[in-house]
């Protein structure tokens, strides 16, 4: 049969029926929460499908045209050829608006993606031996795509996108000594320069993605080597995986997901408008847009230099902004605490073993208070980073706003740590009463003797096997004595 000898002829090339033998059978354990590492999958994915179609139409260039097209209030205004083509996609081009959008969604949710599968893989300890490289591989795809993000959102050269690129412009001036040479590398001159938007339309569509695309295969090759976690169950352990093959269970499940996060992308698309830089107009170095906003997941830095007292300090002869170089210097910090934190608790534990099933959240409260002080803070910042619409929206003054968050930045990680360590100490001693009495039913039971007590049903063998299948927290003991 001539299908047999293609497939024996690829085979005897390739390997492929002993690589497929291997791994189309690989199982995968059925859970929920492994669906945010395949919408970070597919939202990339709509990305790249996208951002090529778009680059069909754009013309990444800055030199200046006068505008004619489809949007008759700009008719006549001198801009450059990039937000000229903005234009034309949106308005010129069948179905450009739509596929700008998606685009610009799918970028949102891509990263919104990133950030909550990292703290679901953070919160279960999944990061644990053998799986650090891989966290650093996801925590790096993390990191690229909010720069991703701020070059993309750069490109149309609307007076929005130009705000922005001041505020990057003046945070790269404040660094001492090499400050002033970053910003001419960049720029391509002073700012505003010539040049940005050719550059960042390389970075954006090329390496960056490049780099991404890379990662995500390494990213998923260490998936199926060290195989998949699982949460804790009855015939599950450390040397094993109970779930669904891969063919045909899982590549079905797959494959209709992905279709359903096109569709949902794709309905936002075209629902929800987002980005109209027709609004703002072309760049203008001269003129700044009121209540400008970075996207969300870039907030947090902003909120970092508006809450920031405009303090400067004067060394040999130099001055040194402090009201931006201290932000800029712990927008990284507080990024790279989440890439080290897998290496900080193996040392500080001491706990070197091999590690595939994931732990509840309430069973290492330390680490789930950590984490949820490290998003309260996340939180706190991006209120910061609108101090001036919340201002305005809730009538207060921008000094109180500012004041608040101020606070907040050193109080409410604080406090969120003291009180989700409490409860998750709560939860445990809950499960335990669980575990030694059973659930209460609601049932009153007159004894004998006249006492009233509630009648408790003993819980079966699988929910009795998921509460205690966990080393016995550290904290629980302590908290006993």
């Amino acid at each position: 049969m001539s299908g047999e000898r293609i497939a024996d002829w690829f085979d005897g090339r390739l390997g492929i029926h002993s690589l497929g033998r291997r791994y189309l059978r690989k199982v995968f354990p059925d859970h929920w929460s492994f669906l945010l590492g395949e919408i970070c999958f597919y939202s990339f994915v709509v990305l790249v499908l996208s951002g090529v179609w778009l680059t069909l139409f754009f013309h990444p260039s800055m030199n200046e045209v006068t505008y004619h097209g489809g949007y008759v209030p700009l008719n006549g205004v001198r801009m450059s050829e990039a937000y000229a083509s903005t234009l034309e996609i949106s308005f010129d081009v069948r179905g450009g608006l739509l596929i700008r959008q998606l685009h610009h969604w799918s970028a949102l949710v891509f990263v919104a993606g990133m950030l909550t599968h990292m703290m679901r893989h953070f919160f279960t300890g999944s990061f644990r031996k053998p799986r650090e490289v891989n966290w650093v591989f996801g925590w790096t795809l993390l990191f690229l795509g909010l720069f991703e993000g701020l070059f993309g959102y750069s490109l149309p050269d609307d007076l929005l996108s130009g705000t922005g690129l001041r505020f990057v412009n003046g945070a790269l001036l404040a660094v001492p000594v090499v400050g002033t040479y970053l910003s001419m590398f960049l720029l391509g001159g002073e700012f505003p320069g010539n040049d940005i938007v050719a550059r960042f339309y390389s970075l954006h569509i090329l390496v960056i993605p490049g780099i991404m695309a890379a990662l995500v295969v390494a990213h998923v090759l260490l998936v199926v080597y060290h195989k998949h976690t699982q949460f804790a169950g009855p015939g599950r352990t450390e040397r094993n995986v109970v779930g669904a093959p891969f063919l045909p269970v899982y590549l079905a499940k797959a494959g209709g997901f992905f279709f359903l996060v096109f569709g949902v992308l794709t309905l936002i698309a075209a629902m929800a408008s987002i980005n109209p830089v027709w609004q703002y107009g072309p760049f203008r170095a001269d003129q700044v847009s009121t209540g400008a906003q970075p996207d969300w997941y870039l907030g947090f830095a902003e909120g970092l230099v508006r809450i920031m007292p405009g303090w400067e300090i004067t060394l040999w002869g130099h001055t040194l902004v402090l009201g931006v170089l201290i932000p800029i210097l712990v927008f990284p910090l507080l990024l790279v605490f989440i890439g080290v934190y897998p290496f900080v608790e193996a040392r500080v534990t001491g706990d070197r073993r091999e590690h595939h099933l994931l732990d509840r959240p309430r069973n290492r409260p330390v680490r789930t208070a950590i984490g949820a002080a490290w998003i309260s803070l996340y939180l706190i910042l991006l209120a910061g980073g609108g101090n001036d619409l919340v201002a305005t929206r809730l009538h207060l003054s921008i000094n109180t706003v500012t004041w608040v968050v101020r606070v907040g930045v050193f109080a409410v990680p604080a406090a969120v740590f003291v009180v989700t360590r409490r409860i998750c100490l709560g939860l445990q001693l809950r499960d335990r009463e669980l575990v030694l009495h059973g659930r209460e039913t609601g049932v009153i039971k007159r004894l004998p003797h006249g006492e009233y007590i509630e009648v408790h049903e003993p819980l079966d063998q699988a929910r009795l096997h998921t509460l205690t299948a966990h080393e016995r927290p550290k904290e629980l003991v302590e908290h006993e004595r």
